[in-house]
Parts: C-alpha cells; structure tokens; sequence
C-alpha cells in the first residue's frame, strides 16, 4: 500500500490561488505516476473548478476565501475545492450539448470537468458556497 498524503489550503478568492492550486495537483499526479496527458486533464479541471469558485461562487471578493484539499491515496487523488458563495444546483445548469443551448456558454465549465476526470461530484458546501469534488484514479499497472 502507498504512502498517503494530504494538503489543506484556504485561499483569497483570486488569480494567483487558481495557478497555485493547478500546480499543486499536477505536482502531485506526476508522483503518483500519472502520464502528462492525465497531468494535463487532471489540472485542466482543477483549473475550471478554481475559477468557477473564485469568479462566480466569491465574486473575486475579499472577504471569501476558497476551501482547497487534496488527498493522495495508493496512486489515486480525491481534490475538493469549495467556496463560500450563495451556491447552486448543478442540475438547473442546462445541458450545453442540447441543441438550444450550443450558443450559451454556462454549462460548458460543468462538462469538461466531468470529462476530464474519473468521478465528478458537485453539491452543497458546509456551511455554505459549493463544494465541487474530482477524482482521478491511479494509473492502471499501479
């Protein structure tokens, strides 16, 4: 069995938390074995996820901060970023593959996260904002 590790960060709802966040994974997922394609999606998402919690949960503001972990465990990484927004239901987000809806461009952060890693959680945060969670499993042969 793999040694565990885990990180806990709170940062300030802005830019530079995004690229540090995305850095830290991908550190983490070349540790783990991951192929830089992996690296690549692994931090793509984590990227959309930080900017979806810094601009539309915080609103870039000062007095929120976004909720960061991660957890690295026998090859495989379990990332939670949560914010301190209002929130939201994923599920009134419209599908932005339906016809009506290949113009707009909400949704399309949603998508991409979920294609981009094995599992894909969204729901409310405690005690408040949402909290989005990402999986990406160990390489296979691991």
């Amino acid at each position: 069995m793999a040694e565990s590790r885990s990180i806990e960060l709170t940062l300030e709802s802005k830019t530079d938390s995004i690229d540090a966040v995305e850095l830290v994974v991908q550190g983490l997922a070349r540790q783990s074995g991951h192929d830089e394609d992996a690296v690549d999606h692994l931090g793509m998402a984590v990227r959309e996820s930080m900017a979806n919690a810094v601009t539309h949960g915080n609103g870039y503001s000062r007095n929120k901060s976004v909720h960061f972990s991660v957890v690295q465990s026998d090859g495989a990484l379990t990332i939670k970023i949560r914010d301190e927004g209002e929130g939201f239901d994923a599920d009134d987000i419209p599908d932005p593959t339906a016809q009506e809806n290949l113009l707009k461009t909400s949704g399309r952060g949603l998508l991409l996260m979920r294609a981009l890693v094995d599992e894909f959680n969204v729901q409310r945060g405690e005690p408040r904002g949402t909290e989005v969670t990402l999986v990406k499993n160990a390489p296979a042969g691991e």
